[in-house]
């Protein structure tokens, strides 16, 4: 059995900090982001960073850095009066910094740890929501990040092979090559300001980061307890749709 102790349900939040990813080109949406940025594309009557904004005041995260790069101002008149979370934006219009560089060139704004995730996502929570489960895994002593991972079977709209394979105490491994991995990265995580050390200067994934973690021993992740859906392309979003108004 784990040795990272889940704590109780009613865990005090890791941190009241988020970072959401919104600064993608977002071409696997076309035509919908022709004209608007992904973010604002809407899903069940309201655009997706709305979704992850609302999961966020939710919880309890008082603050929220979103960067911006594609129809910057579009993206950032939207959330220029949201209070709860309050957002401010780190602005990525000369450059795209991709993950990674995003992260490092907001981290003086952000708290240590802080929660990162993609301005996509849907997922219904299940009986504590997303944050308070990495909440509840979090271990600042042992871990860089903490990834919020999903089954396949709580994944709608998933078609790949998985990203990655986790042990009994949550330590995570790339997918092996011609093999089908059990968990999918959610795009939602619980980062210690140590896994932006030394960092690659410019635009660069986050995946140089995890690589460098999980040779450390130190990139874990926990099984969400929610389901989660794939909203990246105009087909994904009718099924998504249909699921919510399911519950």
């Amino acid at each position: 059995m784990s040795d990272v102790r889940t704590k109780s349900a009613n865990t005090v939040l890791a941190s009241d900090c988020a970072m959401i990813m919104a600064a993608g080109l977002g071409k696997r949406m076309r035509p919908l982001t022709a004209s608007q940025p992904k973010p604002l594309v809407r899903v069940a009557g309201k655009p997706l960073i709305d979704h992850a904004l609302d999961r966020l005041q939710a919880a309890g995260v008082g603050r929220a850095i979103v960067n911006v790069h594609y129809l910057a101002d579009a993206l950032e008149a939207h959330v220029k009066e949201r209070h709860a979370p309050a957002v401010s934006i780190s602005d990525e219009r000369d450059v795209l910094l991709e993950t990674g560089g995003g992260m490092v060139k907001a981290q003086a704004g952000l708290a240590d740890p802080f929660f990162c995730l993609n301005a996509d996502n849907i997922w219904l929570d299940g009986p504590r929501d997303a944050f308070h489960d990495l909440s509840a895994r979090w271990d600042a002593d042992r871990m860089d990040a903490l990834l919020l991972l999903v089954p396949h079977a709580s994944a709608l709209n998933f078609r790949g092979k998985g990203d990655f394979h986790m042990d009994a105490v949550g330590a995570v491994s790339r997918r092996r090559s011609g093999r089908i991995a059990p968990f999918i990265y959610t795009g939602i995580q619980l980062v210690s300001h140590r896994l932006l050390r030394d960092a690659p200067a410019g635009s660069f994934s986050t995946n140089i980061l995890w690589d460098r973690a999980i040779e450390e021993g130190r990139l874990f992740g926990t099984a969400f307890t929610g389901r989660w859906f794939e909203v990246g392309t105009p087909e994904a979003i009718a099924p998504t749709e249909e699921a919510l108004r399911r519950g």
